[in-house]
C-alpha cells in the first residue's frame, strides 16, 4: 500500500524549496536592480551638472566650524596656515585689490614703444573781445588719450639683380672680360609669391590666433593679394617641412636627452588616411613637455593615426627617465621609462562622487595640493625631503582608507577607488623625486592651443597637413613658453634658413632655436 502522506509531505517540500530558490533569486535580482538604479541616478546627477551646472573643479564643500579636520596639525610651523591673525588677512585682500586695480589700468594702456602723435587745439580767435589785443597762450591741457589703428597694407618686392662688367679688359683681346652679379637671397619657398613675412603671416593666424585657412582669404584679398585656401595650405606644409622641421628635430633631439617629461593626448580628424579608416574615425595629436628644472622648456606636437602604445614608444625610443601622465593603459610597459600618474585625475574621479566619502577623498587630494603650494620654491632635493615628512603621510592614510572602505559596484565613488587603487605605484613615484611634479597640468595646458584650434579648422585634409600643424604648433608654444614673439621668430627663420647650408653644418640650428641669446635679443617680446 502507498504511503500517501509521505508522497504529498515530499511534494510539499520540493514546493517549498522551489518556492525558496525563486525568492532568493528575486532578492538578488532586486539587489542588482537597485545597485544599476543607484549607478544610473548618481549618472544622471553628473550629466545633470555638466549641463546645467559650473564647469570649475574647485570644491564647494565647507566643513562646519566646530568640524574637526580629517588630518592633524603639522608639527612644522613653517606650513600652517591657520596661523594668520584677522589684521594680517585683511592687509592681504586690500593688497590684492590695489594690484588687481593697477593691472586693470596698465592693460588698457598702450605699450610704451608705440608711435605718439599731438594734436593742439587752438581757439579760431585769440584776439580779445574786450581790448582788441592778441592774446597770450598761459597753458595747455591734455583731454584725452585715444588709440588709432593703422591697418596692414600689401607690398611688391621685385628682386633685381645687376650685372657689371669691365670694359678694359673687354678690349683686351689676351684676357676674358670679368663681370660680377649681384645675387638675391634665396626665398624660403621657390617660384612663390610667398615671401618670409606673408608666410610668417599666414602661420601665425592659424596657430596663435585658431584662423583657419579659409578664413584668412578675405582678409589678404583686403590687404590686395589674391590667392585661395589651397594655396595657402600648400605653403604651410612646404614651409613647414623645408625650414619648420629642421629646428623640431632639433628640439626633439635635446628634449628626449632630458629625465622628465609630461605627456597627454586629444583625438583629432584626418580626412585622407593612409590606413584605409574613414575620415570620421578619430586620429590623434599627442603632446611632450619639458619641465623648468631641466633647461628651456620644449613643448611638441606628434600627429598620430592612432592611440596606441607603439606611437609612444616610437617617438620615446631615445628617451630612458620619468612620464608624468593621467592613467591612460598606453602610459605603462615601455622599457626604460617609469610612469608617474596625475594625481589631478584622482582628484577629478572623487569630485564626480559627489557624497560624504567622494568630498573626504576631495580633501585628502586637497592637502596634497597645498603642501605642493607652499613646497613649490625649494629645491628637487629639499622638495623630495618634505614630501617624505608631510606628503608621504597623507597619502598611505588616503591610500589605507580606500582599501578599507567597501566601495564597490559601477558608481561613481566605486569608479573613483578603482582608478586610485590601479595606480598606486604611479601615484607615489612624486614622493621619489623633488623634480617630479604632482599633477600633469603642464601637458594639459600645452594641449589646449589643439583643441581651440580644433574647433575652429575642425580637421586636416592629409597626413601631411596633420604633421605640419603639429610642426607648427611645437614652434608656436615652445616660443610662448620662453617669451618669444612667435611671428617676428617666424619670419626670422624664412629670412636666414634659406641662405644657410643647414643640412652640411647642422649646429647653425642651436643659434635659432627660441631660448638662444640672438632670437631672444632679435625676438623676444617688449616688456611694457
Amino acid at each position: 500500500m502507498v504511503n500517501v502522506s509521505s508522497n504529498n509531505n515530499n511534494q510539499y517540500e520540493k514546493v517549498i524549496r522551489l518556492l525558496e530558490e525563486q525568492l532568493a533569486y528575486s532578492n538578488q535580482q532586486n539587489k542588482e536592480l537597485s545597485k544599476q538604479i543607484e549607478a544610473l541616478t548618481e549618472q544622471v546627477r553628473y550629466l545633470t551638472k555638466l549641463l546645467y551646472g559650473s564647469k570649475t573643479e574647485k570644491s564647494k564643500y565647507i566643513a562646519p566650524e566646530n568640524q574637526l579636520s580629517l588630518f592633524e596639525e603639522d608639527d612644522d610651523s613653517s606650513f600652517n596656515d591657520s596661523e594668520h591673525t584677522e589684521e594680517q588677512s585683511q592687509q592681504m585682500i586690500s593688497y590684492t585689490v590695489v594690484r588687481r586695480a593697477q593691472n586693470k589700468k596698465r592693460n588698457d594702456s598702450l605699450h610704451d614703444n608705440v608711435d605718439i602723435e599731438f594734436v593742439h587745439h587752438h581757439p579760431e580767435n585769440t584776439i580779445c573781445d574786450c581790448c582788441q589785443s592778441l592774446m597770450t597762450e598761459i597753458g595747455s591741457t591734455v583731454i584725452r588719450e585715444e588709440a588709432e589703428f593703422i591697418p596692414a597694407r600689401m607690398k611688391k618686392v621685385q628682386h633685381i639683380e645687376h650685372a657689371y662688367e669691365c670694359k678694359n679688359c673687354k678690349g683686351d683681346l689676351t684676357q676674358k672680360a670679368q663681370i660680377k652679379r649681384g645675387k638675391a637671397p634665396q626665398p624660403p619657398i621657390q617660384r612663390s609669391i610667398a615671401g618670409p613675412s606673408v608666410l610668417a603671416k599666414v602661420i601665425y593666424d592659424k596657430f596663435s590666433q585658431y584662423l583657419p585657412l579659409y578664413r584668412q582669404v578675405k582678409e589678404w584679398e583686403r590687404y590686395g593679394l589674391d590667392t585661395n585656401d589651397k594655396n595657402l595650405s600648400n605653403w604651410v606644409i612646404r614651409a613647414s617641412y623645408d625650414w619648420l622641421m629642421p629646428i623640431y628635430e632639433r628640439m626633439k633631439c635635446i628634449m628626449l636627452s632630458k629625465s622628465i617629461l609630461h605627456v597627454d593626448e586629444t583625438y583629432g580628424k584626418i580626412i585622407n588616411r593612409s590606413d584605409g579608416k574613414p575620415g570620421r574615425s578619430n586620429a590623434y595629436n599627442w603632446v611632450y613637455r619639458s619641465v623648468p628644472n631641466q633647461g628651456p622648456t620644449i613643448v611638441l606636437f606628434q600627429s598620430s593615426l592612432s592611440r596606441a602604445r607603439s606611437v609612444l614608444e616610437d617617438f620615446l625610443k631615445d628617451f630612458s627617465g620619468t612620464i608624468v601622465c593621467d592613467g591612460y593603459s598606453a602610459y605603462d610597459k615601455i622599457e626604460g621609462v617609469t610612469f608617474a600618474n596625475c594625481w589631478a585625475h584622482v582628484r577629478r574621479y572623487w569630485l564626480k562622487a559627489d557624497s560624504k566619502n567622494g568630498r573626504i577623498g576631495v580633501e585628502y587630494c586637497d592637502r596634497l595640493f597645498q603642501l605642493e603650494r607652499q613646497f613649490k620654491g625649494l629645491s628637487p632635493s629639499k622638495r623630495r625631503k618634505k614630501r617624505k615628512k608631510f606628503s608621504k603621510p597623507i597619502v598611505d592614510k588616503f591610500i589605507k582608507w580606500i582599501e578599507d572602505s567597501p566601495f564597490f559596484g559601477k558608481s561613481a565613488l566605486a569608479k573613483a577607488a578603482e582608478y586610485t587603487l590601479n595606480r598606486v605605484k604611479g601615484l607615489k613615484e612624486f614622493l621619489k623625486d623633488g623634480r617630479i611634479e604632482i599633477h600633469n597640468n603642464p601637458a594639459e595646458n600645452a594641449i589646449r592651443p589643439n583643441v581651440i584650434g580644433r574647433k575652429n579648422w575642425l580637421f586636416s585634409v592629409s597626413e601631411a597637413g596633420a604633421k605640419a600643424n603639429a610642426i607648427c604648433l611645437s614652434l608656436a608654444e615652445t616660443a610662448k613658453a620662453n617669451g618669444v614673439d612667435f611671428y617676428h621668430y617666424l619670419v626670422k627663420l624664412f629670412t636666414d634658413l634659406p641662405n644657410l647650408d643647414i643640412h652640411r653644418n647642422p649646429d647653425i640650428l642651436n643659434q635659432y632655436m627660441p631660448w638662444s641669446k640672438m632670437i631672444l635679443a632679435e625676438c623676444g617680446k617688449k616688456v611694457k
